[in-house]
């Protein structure tokens, strides 16, 4: 098996002939680790422990972060994939519940030595991170001989016989946000011990905590702070505490990928000041040496020859040869929501002369010839049909060489059972599975070493994504490969030829705002429902001036009452119901084999509609199913086998609906709140269902806080402002989707056999939007005409939602956008800029109150830029639903300046 990352990259390369596609190679150099000792109040048995496993001494920055964390300061470890960091959390903390314990030995009986053992809560965003680390600690805990120390996982899964041992006993407990949300913290009387004892909270992750989902997790975290506080107060100033009790100190580490401003990005989270967090950020482990390649697949040869031929003689051969011409990638935004048919030609309208092969099937290539050298491999795609296909295709590659090796090539995916995840991950660390095929569900931290080389099928949207994927290859410092290959899109060529762009532009910094409006409303209320809250809880939430004013608004419409004492909840409803934290619309869609009643995996309810409909193919490990009935009602959609030599592909259609418009004349105007979104139509701009809300909330009863944002009705019409002929709007918009048909196209060729119609329920989303009309006499003095039209509103848009949170705390996949040479409500040509939330979340109205700046921002962020068409720097997105496909740059900048001359001082 090679050894090396140059001869990985020769078995890319094959002998010469796929030379023509690397664009780029960088070669990042290795570095060697910096041990330090063991700290002196390490607890022994955990140090013998850990030098069982291997590890000798610790590196220095995991020294570092469990020495301040020992002391009671609250950290923010950010390094590298598979640098150790969990050894820097666990370290302090079972060193605190070993402690404890001893104490409870020496003073056998006595009630409070009881009562004040230590407890640890570890948090990760996702349930197999959790099953990950725990499975890490007890085996720590049994190479230790610790076993007095009661570890275990408790989320929605878990039974409540389980869940009443965990809250009697346990002394570490891993979860996620949502169980704290949704069970312990509404619960917390239950969990009185656990929350009186608690000493460290371990934030795993803590880079994937961004935007909305990050403001509400910081919500979550603040409104754990205040109940643990409310258990075990702190003694008065001056006084010492009596012996016996517990340390009242509450100790955060929060664990992330490297990032821009990491104590700044932990102090939001957490709700301290930044310069009460101590940065661990020098990575002292070692890191092997990394071939990092730049991959773009080949133009296919013959296309007109292929198509004619194909035309001229039902062909097999003839149809496989179109099928690679062809800029259909059936692995493209599948499952992200960013079209209303993801699997449209890469670039709309008439074909290119000279297409590209299709990302996916590259990596399949790549893929199968790591494989077959002896390369343990990971090829990241964009979706969960992309790592089917991936995975597939690889299989059918090797099983030619060798059947035995086609079965060492799997897929991994969300919807999997954790079962399968778990058998999934053991057989690639054993290395039973030598090619993984995965979403990005295996880009958070769970343990697997040693692996030879990534693939990275299309720009993942981030450099920290990017970073984190390509720190699965070489872990543990081994030396690794790392081969980006690009999509036909024009994003992932320009960087495929500008790797400056990749290898020396800073990371983002996660972007959330706590101190939202619309995002904080609904946790007052759950903490009220909590514990009453009082004057002095309000600095817990912001500045107590503007939560108050917050209380205020929920007290007239109903959320909560106010006495003397404090703010209370009094319904019977649950106040944790009213907010779900991550935008799901609804509990997953079972798929369940109408033929054992086996249950085979999950899909998003957002995605349901689109993936799962009647007579779809659902493809589960490589094995083809075909379903019989969706029921939306309960949740489960019947799948048959069937081998079939066709897939599906759903369309659906969007309107978007602006509710009436209030005018408000001429020039700047301050916008009251209100609803709106938007929707997958010719140019736009979507938020991903995956990592942001698409679906319909559930309605509720009084209080009326949907998500924390006003209701949309009359009472919040859209505000209309002028400047000349140019409006601007906000206010709220609904935008109505509908899954309608889907066609079956043959594979590999994807010649459509039929279209089949679909009786399926509208999707509703009401959410807050604003946007900005431009008369046809505008535009034509600009010298933008009908052809161009398209073009420069894509780009503006495009530019205008990357420059949106520099002014509103947002992040890019908080928003969505539609750009259209003629909108039905507005009958001029407009761009719409809104939340990607039920409800809103304040972003675009924060758009609305600064339009000249922004858009004066915008405008210059296309001009100084010194690409000639437009890049990712200025008018490219990442996450695009038209594939970045009309966009015009110089249009754009016309457009802008023609908009800004009427823009107010």
């Amino acid at each position: 098996m090679p050894d090396r990352p140059g001869a990985l990259l020769d078995v890319l390369l094959a002998g010469g002939r796929r030379a023509d596609r690397l664009t780029h190679v960088e070669h990042l150099p290795g570095r060697p680790g910096q041990h330090a000792d063991w700290p002196g109040w390490a607890d022994a048995s955990l140090v013998a422990g850990y030098r069982s496993m291997g590890v000798e001494r610790p590196w220095a920055h995991q020294v570092e972060a469990a020495e301040a964390a020992w002391s009671g300061r609250h950290v923010a470890l950010a390094t590298s994939t598979g640098s150790g960091k969990s050894l820097a959390f666990w370290l302090p903390a079972l060193t605190a519940v070993r402690a404890d314990r001893a104490a409870e030995t020496l003073a056998p009986g006595r009630i409070e030595s009881t009562r004040s053992r230590g407890t640890v809560l570890y948090l990760s965003p996702t349930k197999a991170l959790a099953a990950d680390q725990v499975n890490g600690l007890q085996r720590l805990l049994d190479a230790s001989r610790a076993n007095d120390v009661k570890v275990s996982t408790c989320d929605g899964d878990t039974s409540f016989e389980e869940r009443k041992w965990v809250q009697e006993y346990a002394d570490v407990v891993l979860t996620n946000p949502d169980f704290l949300h949704f069970a312990l913290m509404p619960n917390h009387r239950r969990w009185a011990r656990f929350l009186r004892n608690l000493r460290y909270v371990v934030v795993d992750e803590g880079h994937s905590y961004r935007g909305v989902f990050g403001a509400h997790v910081a919500l979550v975290l603040r409104r754990l702070a205040r109940l643990q506080a409310h258990y075990a107060p702190a003694p008065p100033a001056g006084s010492s505490a009596p012996a016996g009790t517990p340390r009242n100190r509450l100790t955060f580490v929060v664990a992330s990928a490297t990032t821009a401003d990491p104590a700044a990005s932990a102090g939001r989270l957490i709700g301290v000041p930044p310069e009460q967090i101590v940065t661990v950020d020098t990575d002292t482990s070692p890191a092997g040496r990394k071939t990092f390649a730049l991959w773009q697949p080949p133009e296919v040869l013959g296309y007109e020859a292929a198509q004619a031929r194909a035309a001229a003689a039902n062909d097999p051969a003839a149809d496989a040869a179109l099928a690679e011409a062809l800029l259909i990638d059936p692995t493209a935004h599948d499952e992200l929501g960013l079209t209303s048919d993801p699997d449209e030609p890469a670039t709309p309208g008439d074909p290119p002369e000279r297409p590209r092969r299709s990302a996916t099937a590259e990596a399949a290539d790549l893929l199968a010839d790591l494989t077959a050298a002896g390369a343990r491999t990971l090829a990241f795609t964009r979706s969960r049909r992309g790592a089917e296909a991936v995975a597939t295709q690889t299989q059918d590659h090797l099983r030619v060489v060798s059947p035995q090796l086609a079965r060492r090539v799997a897929a991994y995916r969300g919807g999997y059972l954790p079962e399968e995840r778990r058998a999934l991950e053991q057989a690639l660390r054993s290395g039973a599975i030598r090619g993984l095929a995965t979403t990005n569900a295996l880009e958070l931290g769970v343990d697997i070493s040693g692996l030879d080389a990534v693939l990275i099928a299309g720009w993942p949207g981030t450099r920290m994504s990017v970073w984190q994927q390509a720190g699965r290859a070489g872990r543990a410092g081994a030396d690794g490969l790392v081969a980006f290959v690009a999509r036909e899109d024009p994003l992932d060529t320009y960087l495929v030829h500008h790797p400056e762009a990749i290898f020396a532009a800073p990371l983002e910094a996660t972007v959330f705002d706590p101190a939202n409006p619309y995002v904080l409303a609904p946790h007052l209320c759950a903490a009220a429902a909590e514990v009453p809250l009082r004057q002095s809880d309000l600095a817990v939430f912001g500045d107590p001036a503007a939560v108050t004013e917050l209380l205020g608004v929920l007290v007239a419409r109903g959320a909560l009452r106010r006495r003397a004492s404090g703010w209370y909840w009094t319904h019977a409803q649950s106040a944790a119901a009213m907010t779900d934290l991550r935008g799901s619309g609804g509990s997953p869609v079972r798929v369940v084999e109408s033929g054992t009643g086996r249950l085979l995996g999950t899909v998003d309810a957002a995605s349901a509609d689109g993936s799962v409909h009647d007579g779809a193919v659902y493809v589960h490990q490589g094995v083809s199913y075909v379903v019989e009935t969706l029921d939306l009602r309960d949740g489960v959609a019947l799948v048959a086998r069937r081998d079939v030599d066709f897939g599906t592909w759903s369309r659906s259609v969007t309107e978007i609906a602006i509710h009436g418009i209030r005018d408000e004349g001429q020039g700047e105007a301050q916008a009251s709140v209100g609803s709106a979104p938007s929707d997958d139509g010719p140019t736009a701009e979507a938020a991903p269902s995956d990592d942001g809300p698409t679906a319909e909330p559930t309605p509720g009863d009084e209080p009326s806080v949907p998500q924390g944002s006003a209701p949309n009705d009359a009472a919040h019409p859209a505000i209309q402002r002028w400047w000349g002929p140019i409006g601007w709007g906000f206010g709220p918009v609904e935008v109505t989707s509908q899954v309608v048909s889907f066609q079956r196209r043959r594979l590999p060729d994807l010649q459509i056999l039929g279209v089949e119609p679909l009786d399926l329920p509208e999707h509703t989303l009401p959410t807050t939007a604003v946007w900005w009309t431009v008369p046809a006499e505008v535009l034509e003095a600009a010298g933008i005409d009908a052809e161009t039209a398209p073009g420069a509103l894509h780009a503006a848009e495009h530019a205008s939602i990357g420059l949106l949170p520099l002014l509103a705390t947002c992040d890019r996949w908080d928003l969505g956008g539609v750009s259209t040479a003629m909108h039905v409500d507005t009958e001029q040509a407009t761009v719409f800029v809104y939340d990607a939330y039920p409800g809103g979340a304040g972003f675009a109205e924060r758009g609305f109150r600064l339009g000249a700046t922004w858009l004066r921002a915008t405008r210059a962020a296309i001009s100084r830029c010194p690409c000639t068409d437009g890049c990712p720097a200025c008018v490219q997105s990442p996450k695009c639903g038209n594939f970045n496909n009309p966009l015009d740059k110089a249009a754009a900048v016309r457009l802008l300046d023609a908009v800004l001359a009427y823009a107010p001082a």
